[in-house]
């Protein structure tokens, strides 16, 4: 009898299979049956026009506020998030070949380029890069300026002369130097847009000969333009474009800009003051008002224009 058990359990599954086959072929069949009825069902037109009678009343908004209620999307996003799903979709759709196509043909359609041609010539992109580049300028303009102040008291306490207890309204050496060297370069700028148009006026009549002639021109056209560009803003404005960038000004001794005369005085100054290496402005270090070589002989005195910075430990 025991060599029988193993065989029940084979001949009882056996057996039961054999009883539910005729359930399950059954439920086959009715199945099927219930398929192609749906599918008629749903395909008969009077379920269409229910369908688009729904689609017209107010199902379509009372679904949305419904899923807004109950923050359907959070939650399938949140969901696509947590598992990995949303950025393995995101990845594939930027890479897929259809997103750069679609990419290029946006950017080099007719109207992305008139769009970026309207935003890039819209007054308002202008004036707002003019600002910023304006407001930088003004920045390190500013920095240079308090720097340079800084420099005029630091050099006169090297050299052994205290700091005044009030605020200074003449300018110092180090102030000077930097508005001197703005102007050096303005002026070098000019005179080598003047040569280039000599130069290109005498490539037509076949050259400057000989070589002394040239270098005479050179020196008489910087002679010139540096002796017409001092005077004529001296005179005129009081200061020299170097002079407006660290806010310098000269005044004669009325407190007005010097005349044509008394600035053409101050110009033999400056070029007296430059020739022995610049030891005409040393005594800016020592006098009460700061003045130069050229300020002695011309009566003036620069001073700082607008609000005078205070000295340090102010």
């Amino acid at each position: 009898m025991a060599s029988d058990d193993p065989q029940r359990p084979g001949l009882a599954d056996a057996a039961g299979r054999a009883a539910f086959f005729p359930a399950r072929a059954a439920a086959r069949v009715w199945r099927e049956r219930l398929e192609e009825a749906a599918d008629e069902v749903l395909s008969a037109p009077e379920i269409a026009r229910v369908v688009d009678r729904a689609l017209a009343g107010p199902l379509p908004e009372e679904l949305a506020r419904s899923i807004v209620r109950h923050r359907v999307l959070e939650r399938i996003v949140a969901e696509l998030a947590a598992s990995g799903e949303l950025e393995r979709l995101v990845i594939a759709t930027l890479a897929s070949p259809q997103t750069l196509e679609l990419t290029d043909r946006v950017l080099a359609s007719d109207e992305t380029q008139r769009a970026l041609g309207h935003v890039a010539s819209s007054p308002e992109l202008r004036d707002a890069m003019a600002r910023q580049t304006a407001g930088l300028a003004e920045e390190v303009v500013a920095g240079v300026r308090a720097s340079a102040v800084r420099l005029d008291d630091r050099a006169e306490r090297m050299v052994g002369r205290p700091s005044r207890a009030d605020r200074r309204m003449e300018a110092g050496i180090a102030t000077r130097a930097i508005g001197l060297a703005a102007d050096a370069a303005v002026t070098i700028v000019l005179l080598m847009s003047l040569a280039g148009v000599v130069a290109l006026v005498a490539s037509l009549v076949g050259g400057l000969r000989p070589a002394w002639l040239v270098g005479a021109l050179l020196a008489s056209g910087w002679m010139l333009v540096a002796g017409t560009y001092f005077v004529l803003f001296w005179s005129s404005a009081g200061q020299t474009p170097g002079m407006r960038l660290l806010r310098l000004r000269i005044r004669g001794p009325g407190g007005d800009a010097p005349s044509i005369g008394r600035s053409l005085v101050r110009l033999v100054g400056l070029v007296l003051a430059i020739v022995p290496f610049f030891a005409g402005f040393i005594p800016v270090l020592f006098t009460e008002r700061r003045r130069a070589l050229p300020d002695f002989l011309a009566g003036t005195v620069v001073v700082y224009d607008g609000p005078a910075p205070e000295a340090p430990g102010q």
